[in-house]
């Protein structure tokens, strides 16, 4: 089922999609289906004149600033136009000013996806809607890996029900695949 949500006051977060967490090791369940669906969404995104804001994660081992495991991963198409935001926390609004860029472009809603469903997605969408923003997750656009109790596929599934569930926050999170994701097109 198509959703089409509005271009004005609306925005796409890109979450640490980022070569370290997409190869090797720490790679991604479905890491080159999850960039593929990504680039999709971006691409409409952008086609609509649509906030894209590509955040990165960054640390003191793997993920150091400028290394080559904390760049954008692998056939992550990006544009001129793309915001960029460093992080060094699992929320993406904790001392950045993402919170403050979104308020003076007039976004009222936001569009979620990346790494890890259970890290950075989970807590940026919670501080998300904590912070006023309804939610389009992409049911199909994050992802993360096993952690020896539950395999990655299991955990992104419960995160993304977990999340869709909340109602505390008055602004609600919705689960919606990446191909059935739309914007108006540009008038």
């Amino acid at each position: 089922m198509n959703t089409t949500l509005p271009a004005t006051g609306t925005a796409l977060l890109v979450i640490d999609v980022q070569q370290g967490l997409c190869t090797g090791r720490w790679a991604a369940h479905d890491a080159a289906g999850l960039i593929e669906r990504i680039n999709a969404v971006m691409g409409r995104a952008r086609e609509a004149g649509v906030p894209v804001v590509l955040i990165q994660h960054e640390d003191e081992g793997m993920l150091t600033h400028g290394s080559a495991d904390w760049q954008l991963a692998d056939g992550l198409v990006t544009a001129a136009s793309d915001m960029r935001l460093r992080k060094t926390v699992t929320d993406s609004f904790h001392r950045t000013d993402l919170h403050e860029q979104l308020q003076a472009l007039g976004v009222e809603r936001l569009v979620i996806c990346g790494l890890q469903s259970d890290f950075c997605v989970d807590t940026t969408t919670r501080s998300a809607m904590r912070l006023g923003y309804p939610v389009t997750l992409m049911s199909d656009g994050h992802s993360t890996v096993g952690n020896g109790v539950l395999g990655a596929e299991q955990i992104i599934r419960h995160h993304g029900l977990t999340l869709s569930n909340i109602e505390s926050f008055g602004p609600r999170t919705t689960l919606v695949a990446a191909a059935d994701i739309a914007f108006p097109a540009r008038g």
